[in-house]
């Protein structure tokens, strides 16, 4: 696993062995942020990280120059590598909190421009995560909600779906706010 752009280009990670994860892929993580180069300004965008694991996409996002980076996961030991990861990184933009992602989003009222959830693939509510968000205003307007999810899943019902990119048996799908 490595930052594949921004002042952190090239940095390996090396999370513990024994964190409850399954980091997205550098493939399709460099894939996403292609995608993104084209669709979004980085510099200065607030981002939230749902299920964010080892922070792989939340380092990516702070290295590429987002001003405040938020990052949700129940594991604490995931929490606490990031959150040292961040600090020696001077990645002060980070902000960690150990949290069950449904329930903080009940609670949730700040606005993003960008919203990424990877959550896990067996969670029976991932259709349900872009009504949540929606209809909690979650997104600035013009704002982004991506979420990764398996292949074989389509959450092409929801109507602020724009599309969905397969790689391999993850398949990130897109949202946008009006």
């Amino acid at each position: 696993m490595r930052i594949i752009g921004g002042r952190l280009k090239g940095l390996r990670l090396n999370p513990p062995q024994n964190l409850p994860v399954r980091p997205t892929t550098d493939l399709a993580k460099e894939a996403l942020f292609n995608i993104l180069l084209n669709k979004i300004e980085f510099e200065g965008i607030k981002v939230l990280d749902l299920f964010s694991g080892t922070g792989n996409i939340s380092l990516e996002f702070a290295s590429r120059g987002a001003s405040e980076v938020v990052s949700i996961d129940r594991s604490q030991q995931c929490i606490y590598y990031l959150k040292d990861t961040a600090r020696q990184h001077g990645l002060d933009q980070i902000k960690t909190f150990k949290a069950d992602v449904l329930k903080y989003l009940q609670l949730e009222t700040e606005q993003y421009d960008l919203i990424f959830a990877d959550p896990p693939y067996d969670m029976n509510q991932i259709p349900e995560l872009p009504k949540i968000i929606f209809d909690k205003n979650l997104l600035s307007p013009g704002g982004l909600l991506i979420v990764e999810h398996q292949s074989l899943q389509n959450l092409s019902n929801h109507p602020r779906f724009t599309e969905q990119r397969t790689y391999g048996h993850s398949s990130f799908s897109f949202f946008e706010a009006e």
